[in-house]
């Protein structure tokens, strides 16, 4: 009996990774009946990272009222997978939570850290955070006054910074840290390596997209760039440079700085997670797939870390993808045997059925 792992990103905009484990291994059960398909669908960090936990390993979903994005008490979730927890930032944080609202200068990541804490609170000792989809542009400061950190301005007052009044913090104190957090292993599920601050940081790259003019971006910028050098004078801890401290608005840099988290690429905290080598010992191929694959893919997205995971066991691994970048040709360095594109060059992106096709021709690679 033939045996196949699947464990594709979602085609962002399109499908989730969920629809495309469905559509692809409908289609392998078609040329072989009684093969054995193992689905893992794979979030980035982003909203559906718990869902995909859930139906990797299974699970259940914890529901508390926390803060949201504006401060409001909203209804969210995090997952719980035996002695650890899967955190979305997007559940209490997440741009659509503000509806036409959008507001990157007074967002708050408050009720993150209330659902750090409240899973802490129920002994799940470790934490995987999924830092992506998010609103803000806090730097994490929001989260970890939610953990007890304390930020002061000018006044000797504490007060909980935002986006908008990360330039007015004077101290940051940490003696006031939970000490549940102190002693829990947290890991951030970050696909990205921008930097905190700078033309390449949370605000210039990703701020637009949450609402954020010109004016404000570079304010928004400002802002982080000061927190980085208080953090530096008060903690002695650079919190720009780290790998991935520019994801979700600077919460990458904000759980490294405040929480002690480290910082991973998700698809390595995913293989972690579902125990992947021993899962794909004995498989006679792996499939992963994005929507498009180009040089980001590189930097430790889904197609390229599964497909190194799978190298080093030895057994090919073939990426199914709607489209890949203008002469992208060469794979191997991405650990794939092979690509398939699934959207013929007269559409604009892979339907269902593109997908199932070619996951049909994939397949046959191993006839």
């Amino acid at each position: 009996m033939k045996k196949i792992i699947l464990m594709p990103d979602s085609f962002k905009g399109t499908y989730t990774s969920s629809e495309i484990c469905s559509t692809i291994q409908e289609a392998i059960h078609s040329v072989f009946p009684d093969c054995n398909v193992i689905s893992i669908p794979v979030a980035d960090g982003g909203e559906g990272s718990v869902d995909c936990f859930l139906k990797a390993v299974g699970g259940e979903k914890i529901f508390v009222t926390v803060s949201g994005p504006t401060g409001e008490p909203i209804k969210a979730y995090y997952g719980r997978f035996g002695d650890f927890a899967v955190i979305e930032m997007a559940a209490c944080a997440g741009l659509p939570l503000m509806g036409d609202k959008k507001d990157p200068v007074n967002s708050t990541t408050y009720g993150v850290g209330e659902l750090m804490l409240h899973a802490l609170k129920k002994d799940l000792r470790k934490l995987i955070i999924g830092v992506g989809g998010s609103a803000t542009n806090d730097g994490g400061c929001g989260m970890a006054a939610a953990l007890g950190v304390k930020f002061y301005g000018k006044s000797g007052k504490s007060f909980l910074p935002t986006g908008g009044t990360l330039k007015d913090i004077e101290n940051i104190d940490l003696t006031g840290l939970n000490a549940l957090v102190k002693n829990a292993d947290i890991t951030a599920m970050c696909d990205i390596k921008n930097p905190l601050c700078g033309k390449n940081g949370a605000a210039y790259i990703f701020a637009p997209q949450k609402g954020a003019d010109e004016q404000t971006v570079k304010f928004l910028d400002d802002g982080l760039r000061h927190l980085y050098e208080v953090a530096l004078k008060c903690l002695g801890t650079d919190i720009n440079s780290v790998c991935g401290a520019g994801a979700g608005g600077g919460m990458g840099a904000g759980l490294y700085g405040f929480a002690g988290a480290g910082l991973r690429p998700g698809i390595d905290t995913v293989l972690e997670a579902v125990n992947f080598n021993a899962l794909a010992k004995d498989a006679d191929l792996i499939i992963t797939g994005e929507g498009r694959l180009d040089s980001q893919t590189l930097s430790g997205k889904v197609a390229c870390g599964v497909g190194r995971a799978a190298k080093k066991l030895g057994i090919p691994a073939i990426a199914i993808v709607g489209s890949t970048e203008k002469g992208m040709t060469d794979f191997s360095s991405l650990g794939l045997t092979a690509v398939f594109k699934a959207a013929p060059s007269y559409k604009a992106f892979a339907d269902l059925g593109d997908i199932a096709e070619a996951a049909k021709n994939a397949v046959n690679f191993i006839r």
